[in-house]
């Protein structure tokens, strides 16, 4: 099957769509960072811990949670740096390491419920606002606007596995 070549028009728009779309994640990115990093400095939490938070409970999501290992691999820390991040967030309240499969060797990490509860008091008067905005766009458009977004996230994900190489 041939190739057809996009209208030059389409190309410029394209181009355009392009630059517009990465300086917005990009400026998403930055004002998630900022609100992560208050929602972190008001709970005493260190920089990665809030990340660790977020991929716990990604994974929970997903019905695939964690284990230590698997948590030190994805935020790329040693296995002591790993266990004394898990300790501390265990200390504090924020997770709790369960012990689920016939194997009681294996650890799984879970969100724990004063965690959440934190979470949940800090970050739900954005709701309204995310809310609204998705009320804007019909189904269809957001799951064109959902495929795009996993795209963009697998692109970081394959390169920031590169870099690790």
């Amino acid at each position: 099957m041939e190739e057809q070549k996009a209208p030059a028009g389409d190309a410029e728009e394209r181009r355009r769509l392009r630059i517009r779309l990465v300086d917005l994640l990009n400026s998403y990115s930055s004002e998630a960072n900022h609100i992560g990093h208050a929602f972190a400095g008001r709970n005493h939490l260190h920089g990665p811990d809030l990340h660790a938070l977020l991929a716990v409970m990604h994974a929970e999501r997903a019905g695939a949670p964690l284990t230590p290992g698997r948590l030190g691999e994805t935020m790329g820390l040693s296995s002591g740096a790993t266990t004394a991040m898990i300790d501390r967030l265990e200390r504090d309240g924020h997770l709790r390491r369960t012990r689920e499969s016939t194997d009681r060797r294996v650890v799984h990490l879970r969100y724990a419920d004063s965690g959440m509860a934190l979470a949940q008091a800090f970050f739900t008067p954005l709701a309204p606002r995310t809310d609204e905005v998705m009320a804007r766009f019909d189904t269809a458009e957001l799951q064109v606007v959902e495929r795009f977004v996993q795209g963009m996230v697998e692109a970081l994900l394959g390169y920031r596995d590169e870099l690790r190489g």
